[in-house]
This record gives structure tokens, C-alpha cells and sequence, in this order.
């Protein structure tokens, strides 16, 4: 179902990202989005404060930080 959030994934919420160009890479997810398309995106700041945008179908949330 597109356009739907995961129910674990929140702002603030940590997360892996498991598939993608970014895979492997965790962080913390922020600016959760919802395209035109209606894909779900999310951005993903790491501790070191790099930033990246990926597909939320994309990332496991781990648990809040």
C-alpha cells in the first residue's frame, strides 16, 4: 500500500538502512514525506551530521534514540 508510514517509523526513531545506494549506512530519520508518486521518503542524519535521502522502504527502524 503506497502513501502509508510503517508504524515504527517516527521522527527521531533510529534506523538501518538496508537496501539502496545507501545501504548499510544507520542514522536517525527525519523529514519523513510522502511524494506526489506516493512513495514514501525519508531523510537520514548519521552521527558524523551527513544527511541523505532515501526511500522509507528502505531503511528498518531500530528504536528511538
Amino acid at each position: 500500500m503506497k502513501g502509508t508510514q510503517p508504524a515504527a517509523l517516527a521522527d527521531g526513531a533510529h534506523c538501518t538502512v538496508v537496501g539502496g545506494t545507501h545501504a548499510g549506512k544507520s542514522g536517525t530519520v527525519t523529514d519523513i514525506k510522502t511524494s506526489k508518486t506516493g512513495h514514501v521518503t525519508v531523510t537520514v542524519v548519521q552521527k558524523d551530521g551527513v544527511r541523505f535521502k532515501t526511500l522509507a522502504k528502505n531503511i528498518v527502524a531500530t528504536g528511538k534514540t
